[in-house]
Order: C-alpha cells, then structure tokens, then sequence
C-alpha cells in the first residue's frame, strides 16, 4: 500500500479545486485563498485551480484576489486547463496533486470520470455529493482501488453531509455514556433579501428522485449487513408533524444526511467495534400556510419526476416549480450574507456503566452545530477543511485507503476544531441523566 501522504512531496500542488469557475466553485476556491493565507497554513500551502476556460478560472482568481485584497493570487496560484470529458486531461491534473477538491455536478453525469483518474493516480480527492447514488456506486467501484493505492475519496463534504455526519460524532464524543440514538432538525433563515439556490442543486434532485429504482438495487449489490439496533428504538415520526421543540411545523429532511450517518455508523462498528447510533433527520418549516405551498410542491414534483417530459419541465422552469425557491441564476451576494443554519441535534443513551440492551436509556444531550450560508458559504468552508485534514492530519486517517463519509474518515482528526475556527461552530447546550 502506498504510504499517507507520501504522494504530495513530489507533487506541484497540494489542493487543485476542480471546477473553480462554476457557481459553487467560485466560493470553494476564494475559501481556499482565505485558509491559505490564515494561522495554520501562513501561505505555505500549493495550490491551482482548473478547469475547460483560463480565462474564467483567471477571472476567479481576480476576483478573489479583490475581495480579499490579495493581489499576489493572481499570479501565484496555478491554472490547469482540464475537461472532465478529456480522460487524459482528468489524469494529467491528478498527477500534479495531493488533494482534488471536486466540485462538478451533478455528480451522477460527472463525478466518476475525477474520481477514476484520481484512484489511478495516487491522489486523493474530495467531493460535495449529496447523491447517494454516486456516493454509494463510488464505493462499490473504487473502495479496493484506493485502499490499494492508500488514497482517500471522501464524498458528501459539504453541507451535505459534514454537519450531520460530524455532529452525531461530536454528539457521541460529549455525552457521559453510550450514544444509543439521535435526532436533528435543520433551521434555515434567509435575510430581508430572501433566498435562492441555483438550480444546479434541483437538477441533482430530480435525477435522484427519478432513479430510486437503481439505488435499491445498488445496495443489493454491495450488500450492506443490516446494522444492529443498539438501545431503545428510535421511533419515526410522520411525514408533517408539530415539534415541540421548535414550535413550529416540520417534515423529514429529505436530504444525503441519514444515508451518509448510517455508512459511517456501519463503518465505525464494523471496523472499529463502536456502538452503532441509530439516526433520524428533520428540517423545520414553519406554520401551516408554508406546510400547504411545500406539500403542493412536492406533490407536483413526486408526479412530474416519474416521466421524462415531466423531468424535461422540471429542469427547465425550476421557479415555477419550486415556488421560486430554484433559479437558474443562484443566490446574490446580499441573500447569501444573510443566510444562516442551525442543526441542533437530540440524542439519548445509557450512562456510563449500564448494558445499553437493558432497559431504557437514562442520559440525554443536546448539541447544536451553527454555520452562515449552508448552500455556499458552509458547503465552501466544510470541503476545504476535508481537504485540509486529508493533507495535515494524515496520521489520525484510517490506516487504510478507500472510499469513505466524512465521518469514517474524520472520526479521529482534528476536522471538527478547524470547522470550529471558520465559523461553522459545534456546541453543547444541555446534558441531562434521568
């Protein structure tokens, strides 16, 4: 097996944000900019952008130099010239990395072609999928691949997933016990502006939605043991439901999070003996009348997702459909400043001492993980703190290579203080023993 790390000595770059002039990208490589000229890594980190146009990752570059007046950005970070439909293109970017942070979506059309020629490599790479089915296939395909040649393919490191993932690790870590279950609730705010998501996000969702068929059959193929339930069992609660909590109206959050959770729970009790935490994640919506327009919504959209003219329409007037929540042109500046989430987390379990499997658990927490914008600003903050982690905290990785979640790969390093120093903040607010 190669050894961690061992590949970025040689290498011109450790970073390479690929798809650094596309809408997310812009964010991820301006955030990189910031990190790099910040206490940890004082300018000495390597680093390029690529991408099909120099010109517009040049353009990235100027702008980030601007906004954060760094003028030395413009000639001191590299441009590599690479098209994800050109494999040779894709292989020569990866030979001049460590990291390859990925950010062209949807990933289900683009992603696999990155993560091959960085698996052939030697190099690492790192995505912000909220897909499972590309997550889950990547798995399959390059699980063995990468373990062989000792490189890390980390998905879903966005705001999908790292803050659910991550926070029922640190749930888990500040309760005095055993973590037996755990509930989140997803809170969004927007500011007077409102907000938007780019409709880059809402195509990955009718694709997804569109081929459940072929995920089910995926994990048949891979075949997942069923994990066991440890502690009393976590009941689900309805589609719409009033929380108590929250004094407001919430349903299922219908994102990558649960399916990531439980890859990671699955990992850490399969190969590390960890008590199994089993999981459930919500999102808050508000009163009734925003109950109403989402059901209509989704109802539309469940109905519309099952032919392809119905995708067609979708795709094409993502406003119409989703009450103006989608555009083809993203969120402004303004509305993404005045964005913020919170993911505040339930989680019960046994104190320390007690057999989880007798009776019923008797310690409770709550935590909470904070962070501004999470389409953008935390998707950006998070995936460049997965890379970070990969290049500094190689010793605390897991001893072998592979395709993993964030937090199989994570568990034990120090990726959750550096979230912490860039705004995206895990806390306790109470701990309670029956």
């Amino acid at each position: 097996m190669a050894t961690r790390g061992g590949a970025a000595a040689g290498r011109p770059y450790e970073l390479v944000v690929f798809g650094a002039s596309g809408f997310t990208g812009h964010f991820v490589a301006e955030e990189v900019a910031r990190v790099a000229a910040g206490a940890e890594l004082r300018g000495s980190l390597r680093w390029a952008v690529a991408g099909r146009s120099r010109d517009k990752l040049q353009g990235v570059l100027d702008r980030a130099a601007e906004r954060l007046g760094k003028p030395e950005l413009k000639s001191e970070v590299g441009i590599i010239p690479c098209d994800v439909s050109d494999p040779s293109s894709l292989a020569d970017m990866a030979k001049q990395a460590a990291v390859v942070l990925n950010c062209v979506g949807p990933y289900r059309f683009f992603g696999e072609p990155v993560v091959k020629a960085c698996v052939e490599n030697g190099t690492s790479c790192v995505d912000i999928s909220g897909e499972p089915q590309f997550l889950e296939g990547m798995y399959l395909k390059y699980n063995d691949k990468a373990a062989e040649k000792g490189v890390y393919v980390v998905g879903s490191s966005g705001f999908d997933s790292i803050p659910a993932d991550m926070g029922v690790l640190y749930t888990r870590d500040n309760l005095k016990g055993t973590l037996t279950a755990v509930e989140s609730f997803l809170t969004v705010k927007s500011g007077p502006e409102g907000y938007s998501i780019h409709d880059g996000t809402w195509k990955s969702a009718i694709h997804g939605l569109a081929d459940q068929d072929n995920l089910r059959k995926l994990r048949k193929q891979i075949g997942y043991k069923p994990l066991p339930v440890i502690g009393a069992k976590l009941k689900r609660r309805g589609l719409v439901f009033y929380s108590q909590e929250f004094k407001e109206y919430s349903i299922p959050f219908m994102g990558s999070d649960v399916s990531v959770v439980k890859r990671t729970q699955r990992y850490l009790h399969t190969d590390l003996q960890e008590t199994p935490v089993q999981y459930a994640a919500y999102a808050t919506v508000g009163g009734i009348a925003s109950v109403i327009k989402l059901m209509f919504a989704g109802l539309l959209f469940f109905l519309l997702v099952k032919f392809s003219f119905g995708r067609n329409l979708l795709a094409k007037y993502p406003e119409l459909f989703s009450w103006g929540r989608f555009t083809k042109k993203g969120p402004t500046q303004k509305q993404i400043d005045g964005s913020s989430f919170t993911m505040t987390f339930f989680g019960e379990g046994y104190c320390e001492g007690q057999d989880p499997q007798q009776g019923k658990p008797n310690v409770k927490i709550c935590t909470q993980v904070k962070g501004p914008d999470a389409g953008y600003v935390a998707t950006a903050t998070a995936m460049v703190q997965a890379g970070v982690a990969l290049l500094k905290d190689a010793s605390s990785l897991p001893k072998q290579g592979g395709v993993y979640t964030p937090g199989a790969a994570f568990s034990k390093t120090k990726l959750i203080d550096r979230l912490n120093k860039h705004g995206i903040e895990f806390s306790v607010i109470s701990k309670s023993e029956a």
